[in-house]
């Protein structure tokens, strides 16, 4: 059960470390991030106790797929994927908010809907919907970016009126937004899914916008299978879907949701190993492409050593 839990590298011309709640992320000559995709797995913003197997892997490898998938609708932050695990890039500034986006009522939005209410982050929602079933229009709801604790919903007046973005940036972002979440429901059209909902971040390099972090991963969104999703909306029976919403459901039927006083259960190694194939599963639906499982005996040396010999290509250039 060999796993990436935790790094504690030091590189070359390293000048800062930042471990989110994944990713450890290290700043190299102030003007690159070497980030390394953990194998840490979190929910209800919190870190889970086990790492799960080859999830770093995963959501890395995806996310380097769909980023250089979607360069030609905005500039992204990567510069190299030198480990299946890691990626190097350019540091931004990062916009102080998520650009989550929603297709169909899933999730969180649908909890807000179940709960009575008809807006989220000012988007009005029509009467009468089930959970899952397709919007009229896919909305923008957008959260504040927590450094710690949980990201809050926030509407776009909020975020004009906050400061938190300028109305001409924000323009961009939403722009960026719709155009990127089209070309990955066309991807995952191909492959025989539905893109359900989605988050995206951008930064600034300069005047220049960006696309950071990761995009289109069963972390980062949600997927349906299509075949079937007609017929199992009619029926009103939940759908068949991609994502880490599975490990959200365990924890809620074991009794947690991050609340104050409730304690993350016991994660067996059974249940661990579950998970990592699930995550695999993801992969070779998403992609269309078979895993490759690369060697996790000696995990963290094969890291650190890819990352150190990408470094010295990168700071002989630079």
């Amino acid at each position: 059960m060999n796993a990436i839990k935790e790094t504690h590298f030091t590189f070359p011309k390293q000048t800062a470390f930042y471990k989110g709640k994944v990713r450890d992320v290290y700043t190299i000559d102030n003007q690159y991030l070497a980030m390394v995709v953990s194998d840490r797995i979190s929910a209800f913003d919190v870190v889970l106790p086990r790492a799960i197997p080859y999830k770093g892997q995963v959501l890395n490898q995806i996310a380097a797929k769909f980023l250089k998938a979607t360069e030609d609708i905005l500039p992204n932050w990567v510069i190299d994927v030198p480990d299946p695990s890691v990626t190097i890039g350019k540091i931004a500034e990062p916009f102080k908010v998520e650009m989550v986006i929603r297709g169909y009522l899933s999730g969180h939005a649908w909890r807000e809907y179940a709960a009575g209410r008809r807006s989220v982050c000012g988007e009005s929602l029509p009467e009468g919907l089930k959970e899952n079933d397709k919007l009229p229009k896919p909305i923008i709801t957008p959260t504040t970016k927590a450094t710690v604790g949980h990201d809050e919903d926030i509407s776009r007046t909020e975020i004009l009126k906050q400061g938190i973005v300028s109305e001409g940036d924000y323009v961009k972002l939403e722009k960026y937004t719709h155009a990127l979440f089209e070309r990955g429901t066309e991807i995952a059209a191909a492959q025989g899914l539905i893109l359900v909902d989605t988050k995206y971040e951008f930064g600034k390099i300069g005047d220049q916008i960006i696309l950071i972090d990761e995009i289109h991963t069963p972390d980062s969104s949600r997927y349906f299978y299509k075949e079937g999703y007609d017929e199992l909306q009619k029926e009103g029976k939940p759908q068949r879907q991609l994502s880490k919403e599975f490990v959200r459901k365990w924890l809620i039927e074991n009794g947690f949701q991050g609340k104050e006083g409730q304690s993350v259960p016991m994660m067996d190694d059974e249940l661990v190993a579950s998970i990592s194939e699930r995550y695999i599963e993801l992969y070779e639906h998403i992609t269309g492409e078979k895993f490759i499982r690369y060697e996790i005996q000696h995990i963290e040396e094969r890291v650190e050593n890819n990352i150190n010999k990408a470094l010295d290509r990168l700071l002989e250039r630079g």
